[in-house]
């Protein structure tokens, strides 16, 4: 992954009201072709969601069948902040949780975790989808002792990473992964992602 060059798109204020989950997402369509292919990135938080803590955080990524893989950076750039990478694996999906230091491959990161939400996992002959719960995606540590906390009540900066080609082992979720085709990022409104029944969602679909 590299640091794109073009500057950050405006905060998205699409709201998708989920039929499958129930979820209300707020979503950011990131373009993948220079013709109307695109990734639909969506967020959903509790409401209300505590200011300065950790809270946790529900991602749906809905991904042209012809994606290998997707990943979103939760601190807007490659390094210093987890990672979420996901792919098909038959008609569900794998996700996973990596972080890199540097512009090398990210390896397994500890310190998030993630619980995929069946209610919200498919495939079709079109796009392939997951949905997954992240405790730890919205409060860690970049350098050093410095913290990072999402703003529940405004935008974040948020990265996305997209490649053509799966992982050379798509049922497990420490596969490698190839480099990416194409890497940017966006301003993600969180103010309009919050659910007050977030827990009994959260629960209704594991």
């Amino acid at each position: 992954m590299c640091e794109p060059h073009t500057s950050a798109p405006e905060a998205s204020a699409d709201v998708f009201r989920d039929p499958d989950t129930g979820f209300t997402f707020s979503q950011y369509n990131a373009p993948i072709t220079t013709g109307s292919t695109s990734i639909a990135m969506r967020i959903a938080i509790p409401s209300p969601a505590p200011s300065g803590t950790p809270y946790d955080a529900v991602i749906q990524v809905v991904a042209p069948i012809s994606a290998g893989w997707v990943g979103v950076a939760w601190g807007g750039s490659m390094t210093n902040n987890p990672l979420l990478v996901g792919w098909a694996n038959g008609a569900s999906a794998v996700t996973s949780m990596r972080r890199a230091t540097a512009h090398t491959a990210p390896t397994a990161y500890t310190g998030a975790t993630l619980q995929v939400l069946k209610g919200g996992t498919k495939t079709n002959g079109t796009h392939w989808q997951f949905t997954a719960k992240c405790t730890g995606c919205t409060q860690f540590t970049t350098t050093g002792t410095t913290t990072k906390t999402l703003n529940p009540a405004g935008t974040n900066r948020l990265a996305f990473a997209y490649s053509k080609a799966k992982p050379s082992q798509p049922a497990s979720e420490s596969s490698p992964i190839n480099v990416h085709d194409l890497f940017n990022y966006w301003e993600h409104d969180f103010a309009s992602a919050g659910n007050a029944a977030f827990q009994d969602l959260v629960a209704k679909n594991a």
